[in-house]
This record gives structure tokens, C-alpha cells and sequence, in this order.
């Protein structure tokens, strides 16, 4: 059965990645001081953390729309015996409702949730693909991937509480103290919502260093077949903190290094950074 897999941008999947397993992607809306840009084909991260530092204002996201869905699946009507998008979680974004509605039209495809963002949801693309290669039913492969979604782990790091306090998702009297203590918040996807879980305290580097030992150091439950390694921009000693953590309490087979996409670099901005992976 050959099976097309499909994802939303959000993914934060390389573009090497993308283009060894022939993922197209479905591009999520920025809206920056009221015009529509494409994630990642018409916009960058660069180019919002460089419109918030001259002054702007935060940049926001808005889902793929239901046309923009049906146009992308109607390309492959006929290439392919079925064909699976992966969105977003619902939770954060309407693209799983959207996606939904538009495959109602197109008996060859189907949705599932990721209940995740970025490479968490990035996880579930490349299952997705693996997964792909050996199915002999659509349905019977989406039942393997919703059940996987309840074992994805996705989290980072903080170094900074701006962007959140401009956004509404942080008081400025909690960045404030979170500023003087030097704290760095650690939020997490626990069942398909975004919330803080643990707070370090001292350099960025040396945060770093803390929170992947917590995530990866004697937990024998984890799959060590791929680690992600997400980040926006982060000083060169904070990302060779990580690589040291992630190589001694690791032992993941492959490790992926990816630049995190608009949707986490508009919500949490520079120096941000975590690992995700996959629990058996």
C-alpha cells in the first residue's frame, strides 16, 4: 500500500528530513502588523525576532483553512492508495477541525491529531512514514498513530519570559521574579496543553544541562531510537551543554539537531530549547 504522509508546518521537521521521506507540508498563516504570511515559505523565525527587537509588536497564527487543505490533497488523488495529515494538536490550533472538514470530501485520506507541536508532533510524522511502508489498512495506521501520541514527550526551556509576557501567557509581575531569582521556566505537552512543570535556577547553560538530565537520565521506558533537539537561537555553550547531556544520559541511536518553526519561536522567542522524544 503506498501511503503519502502530509503534515502541518509546525512540525519543525528539517528540510532534509522532509525531503528523505517525502513530507509535504501544509503551511500554517503569520500575521505580522496585520499581513498574512506563509510559515516557512514566506516568513522565517529570523525575520519575527528581528521585527520584535526593532520595536514590533508580536507576530501571531492563524490555521490552515479548509480550502488550503483541500487543495493540498486534492494533488494526490490518484498518486497514491492513501494518504495521512498529521496536524497540530488540537488543543493549540483549529487545523485538526479544519483538516477534518476537508477530508470529509476525499475518501483516500485521513487526520490524525499529533496532540503536539513542533518535532513532538514531528515524532509522529516519521512514525507515520515508518509505519507507512508496511500497512495494509489506513485506518489500522492511524490507530497506531493516535495511540502513539499518548507517549510523545515534548518540552523546553526558557531563558526568557518576553515574548510570553507580550503574548498574554505571562504576568510581568511573575517574569519580573523569574528575572531577579533567574529562574528558567520548563513547560511541557501534557495531555495535548502547554504548561509549566519545573523552574531552574542559574545560567542558561548550566539550566540546560539540569533539565536533560532530568528528562533522559534512568528512565529505561524511553525508545532511544531518535531524539529530537529543538531550538530557536541559543548561544553556542548552551547548545554544546545539550549535545553533552543528551550523548551521556542518552544513548539515543540518532539525534536530530532542528531550528524550531514560527509557531514556538512567535509564543516563546529566542533561547528557547528542549528535547523530545518517545516513550515505549
Amino acid at each position: 500500500m503506498k501511503v503519502k504522509v502530509t503534515a502541518d508546518s509546525t512540525c519543525d521537521l528539517s528540510p532534509e528530513l522532509l525531503a528523505r521521506y517525502d513530507v509535504t507540508l501544509a503551511p500554517l498563516t503569520v500575521i505580522k502588523d496585520g499581513q498574512a504570511f506563509a510559515d516557512g515559505v514566506t516568513i522565517t523565525p529570523r525575520d519575527i525576532f528581528m521585527h520584535v527587537a526593532a520595536g514590533g509588536s508580536l507576530c501571531s497564527t492563524a490555521a490552515v483553512s479548509v480550502g488550503e487543505y483541500q487543495a493540498l490533497f486534492s494533488r494526490y488523488a490518484g498518486s497514491c492508495d492513501g494518504l495521512v495529515h498529521i496536524t497540530i494538536g488540537g488543543e493549540f490550533s483549529t487545523c485538526y477541525q479544519n483538516a477534518c472538514l476537508a477530508a470529509a470530501e476525499f475518501p483516500y485520506v485521513r487526520v490524525v491529531d499529533s496532540r503536539n507541536l513542533s518535532t513532538g508532533q514531528g515524532h509522529v510524522v516519521l512514525e507515520a512514514c515508518r509505519l507507512g511502508e508496511r500497512c495494509t489498512s489506513l485506518d489500522q495506521l492511524c490507530r497506531e498513530l493516535e495511540e502513539l501520541t499518548g507517549r510523545v514527550e515534548a518540552s523546553f526551556l526558557l531563558s526568557r519570559l518576553d515574548y510570553m509576557v507580550k503574548g498574554g501567557r505571562c504576568s510581568a509581575v511573575t517574569a519580573l521574579g523569574a528575572n531577579l531569582l533567574n529562574l528558567k521556566p520548563c513547560i511541557e505537552v501534557r495531555d495535548g496543553k502547554m504548561q509549566v512543570v519545573k523552574k531552574y535556577r542559574g545560567s542558561f547553560a548550566k539550566c540546560l544541562a539540569h533539565y536533560v538530565k532530568d528528562r533522559l537520565d534512568g528512565r529505561p521506558e524511553l525508545r532511544r531510537d531518535r531524539l529530537f533537539i529543538t531550538y530557536t537561537p541559543v548561544e553556542p555553550d548552551c547548545l554544546e551543554a545539550v549535545r553533552t547531556a543528551a550523548q551521556q544520559y542518552g544513548h539515543f541511536q540518532e539525534v536530530y539537531e532542528t531550528s524550531a518553526g514560527c509557531t514556538v519561536s512567535c509564543h516563546c522567542g529566542p533561547g528557547t530549547l528542549g528535547v523530545l522524544f518517545i516513550r515505549r
